[in-house]
């Protein structure tokens, strides 16, 4: 009974567990079936999530892409407006084909299942692209008609508003689309990731159960981690690849240095934010161009070959140019262009780097400026001598002759122009001096009047006969606080240069004097004295907008090599500032020029009565002569000896001063050079200052000598070359000076 008993219960209890296992089993096959299921959509969920991503928004985004590019630079409109304006057929066959290209594009998208708004905004382009297709052939009959541009213009104007707005309204839309994408394939990916701890917890609890299910079902999910893990290395990958392409372009655009970008033909593709700032141009202006808008032609047009060869090398090349602005200015750019590579090595674009130099290169120019004055200094001081020497003995030469010439000759006029020429040397030997600062201003009242009459006496026999030289509203003398040989080389630069300015053509130079009052402006300080104004004139060609900012520029000349020294208007405008004046110059081309000079009145009350002699002085007194050189000696001896005075002349000191001591009593009078070997000026007048303390005693000397270190009275300094008229004055007073007899 018992056996029987127990073998129904372990029947039941076999049952039970059979039953038990066989819903276990049930159970771990439903599971299974549902997780494998579950699996299998999620699976067709993210492939359905990224083909309706790849094949519908991705290729949408492609045909949209395509649109935008025939609707943008280089395509149909760009195209269809180069055609119409340059009447090339090559344009017109470009936009031609690619409104077929386009029409094919728009096709392909309007088969898609795609809503009514992306329809009408495909369709509201396809109809702009209709127009400007029929525009195209209206065009084309236009121009075989002959028709102006502006009339072809009219006929097929076309407003594309609406098809740029329908372009973005298509962006937009697809931007919608592509973000549900996204945002359908993250949550697949979601969903995923949840299955996948749902899985693992049922692994957990069926481990025996299920355990080759389970195996399977864990391949199946590594796989789906892999995928999951694959995406998101790669979105990574592409964040970090967008971050280093920012960077790129922040440093480049914010680089001091113009960074440009060109095709294998040139053609600028990018330019920087520098280049823009620096040569004026926006990038929209040049894109597209080539560098040739920045060539200022100073640059031979060998250079330019050379970078092409080097270019098409495969090599850089470095240099420096002066490149033009877009106002029409310039700058200086040390630039390095190279070309970049394709991994293949062949040369697929350009790159041009330049630097702004042209500070540094202004500074170069001023050390060269400065290195030339001190050449011109030295220059001038070793002419000075040697060249001043030669002029005295021609001025002197010229005073004796013009004494023996008939007054109103052929002789005197031919001597006059000798004497016109020589005083022409003086005056380029003084403004080599002053130029270089070695010929102080002696201001003194000055009879302006009585300069610019002799002035224009001597030019009118050296300029053109073409040229008509005029004093105007000059009546009476006007006089200014000058150096009297400072202020006549003023009044002969500028009216010799606008003598030339004229040439052979006719034309009149007119020198205007007048007062300008107490405050003339022009940055000049009100003087109680009041101002005078001069103004020299002429109706010659004028001057450029460039060579009036480089009129007073030392070495600055556009004279033909050998016909000026670009040191005229240099030296005037230095000369004005030691006055204390000022000068300012108007002219255009065309127009001539107006040179306006400012400068201190003064009274007639001081003006020094030496002046106003006319006739040279006469005397008898004995005069000791010293010149190492033998024509200033002998010609300064002559003209003395006219005077009626006896003169004793040396050409070596140590003779002079051996012939001095032998008779210390004989002379009234030293005149000497300072320059002179073995025993100088100086040393002389001292020596012979031990025996007769109150000797008068005239340096004439190339140089203005300060301060020399004497005994007794101080030297009158006579500068070369000697004026023999001032000789005369001078020998006179210094005689009437010391109690010589007059003679």
């Amino acid at each position: 009974m018992t056996a029987v008993t127990a073998q129904p219960a372990t029947m039941a209890r076999t049952y039970r567990i059979g039953t038990v296992s066989l819903l276990l089993l049930a159970i771990t096959v439903m599971l299974g079936l549902t997780l494998g299921l579950q699996t299998r959509d999620q699976f067709r969920e993210i492939e359905l999530s990224w083909t309706g991503y790849s094949g519908g928004v991705e290729q949408r985004g492609v045909w949209i892409s395509s649109i935008r590019g025939y609707l943008g630079y280089g395509g149909i409109i760009h195209n269809f407006k180069n055609y119409v304006l340059r009447k090339d057929e090559g344009y017109f066959e470009e936009a031609a084909s690619q409104i077929a290209k386009f029409n094919s594009v728009v096709g392909s998208y309007l088969e898609e299942n795609i809503g009514p708004a992306e329809r009408d905004a495909l369709e509201t382009i396809a109809a702009t692209i209709g127009a400007y297709e029929t525009g195209l052939g209206v065009a084309r009959r236009a121009i075989g008609e002959g028709l102006p541009i502006a009339r072809i213009d009219e006929r097929v104007r076309i407003d594309d508003t609406e098809a740029v707005a329908a372009l973005a309204a298509l962006e937009s839309i697809w931007e919608t689309n592509r973000h549900i994408s996204t945002q359908r394939i993250l949550a697949a990916v979601e969903r995923g990731d949840r299955l996948i701890w749902i899985g693992f917890a049922s692994l957990a609890a069926l481990v025996l159960a299920a355990l080759a299910l389970g195996f399977v079902l864990f391949l199946l999910l590594r796989d789906l981690g892999a995928a999951i893990l694959q995406l998101s290395s790669e979105l990574t990958a592409r964040r970090k690849l967008e971050q280093s392409e920012r960077r790129l372009t922040e440093v480049v655009e914010q680089s001091p240095a113009t960074i440009f970008i060109t095709d294998t033909d040139a053609r600028i593709l990018y330019a920087n934010r520098r280049f823009e700032e620096l040569t004026g141009w926006s990038r929209a202006e040049v894109e597209g161009e080539t560098p040739h808008f920045l060539q200022s032609g100073d640059t031979p047009d060998d250079v330019y070959e050379d970078i092409k060869t080097r270019l098409k090398r495969g090599e850089g090349w470095s240099g420096v140019f002066r490149n033009r602005r877009k106002d029409g200015g310039s700058y200086w750019a040390e630039t390095t262009i190279m070309p970049l590579m394709a991994p293949d090595g062949s040369v697929q674009n350009f790159m041009g780097i330049g630097e702004d130099v042209t500070e540094k290169r202004q500074a170069r120019e001023h050390v060269a400026r400065a290195q030339k004055l001190e050449v011109v200094g030295q220059l001038a001081g070793g002419i000075a001598h040697d060249f001043n020497n030669i002029l005295s003995t021609i001025l002197g030469a010229t005073y004796l002759a013009q004494l023996d010439a008939k007054p109103g000759s052929d002789l005197a006029g031919e001597i006059e122009q000798i004497d016109i020429a020589a005083r022409r040397g003086q005056s380029l030997v003084r403004g080599l001096l002053t130029f270089a600062r070695r010929q102080p201003q002696k201001p003194q009242p000055t009879n302006l009047s009585e300069i610019v009459t002799e002035v224009v006496r001597l030019l009118r026999a050296s300029i053109p006969a073409s040229a008509e030289l005029t004093i105007r509203d000059v009546k009476d003398d006007v006089w200014v606080l000058a150096d009297r040989t400072h202020l006549h080389q003023i009044v002969m630069n500028l009216c010799r240069n606008a003598a030339e300015a004229i040439g052979t053509r006719d034309g009149i130079v007119e020198v205007r004097l007048e007062p300008a009052g107490s405050d003339p402006g022009q940055g000049l300080e009100p003087r109680a004295g009041g101002w005078v104004r001069m103004t020299i004139s002429d109706n010659g060609p004028g001057m450029s907008a460039s060579t009036r900012a480089h009129a007073f520029d030392p070495f600055f000349t556009t004279k033909p090599i050998g016909k000026g020294s670009g040191l005229g208007l240099a030296v005037v405008s230095g000369l004005i500032d030691g006055i204390g004046g000022s000068i300012h110059l108007e002219s255009e081309p065309g127009a001539g020029a107006s040179f306006t000079v400012l400068l201190p009145a003064t009274g007639r009350q001081q003006a020094d009565p030496a002046q106003a002699v006319v006739e040279t002085p006469r005397g008898h007194e004995h005069i000791l002569l010293v010149d190492d050189q033998p024509a200033v000696a002998g010609t300064l001896r002559r003209i003395l000896l006219r005077l009626g005075y006896f003169v004793d002349a040396y050409v070596s000191p140590e003779t002079a001063l051996e012939k001095f001591l032998a008779t210390p009593d004989r002379h009234q009078l030293l005149i000497t050079d300072m320059v002179m070997p073995k025993i100088n000026g100086e040393e002389l007048i001292r020596l012979v200052r031990e025996q007769r303390p109150g000797l008068p005693v005239i340096v004439c000397s190339a140089f203005t000598h300060k301060g020399i270190s004497v005994s007794g009275a101080e030297p009158h300094i006579l500068p070369k070359p000697v004026d023999p008229a001032e000789l005369g004055h001078v020998v006179r007073r210094l005689l009437d000076e010391a109690g010589g007899a007059s003679g």
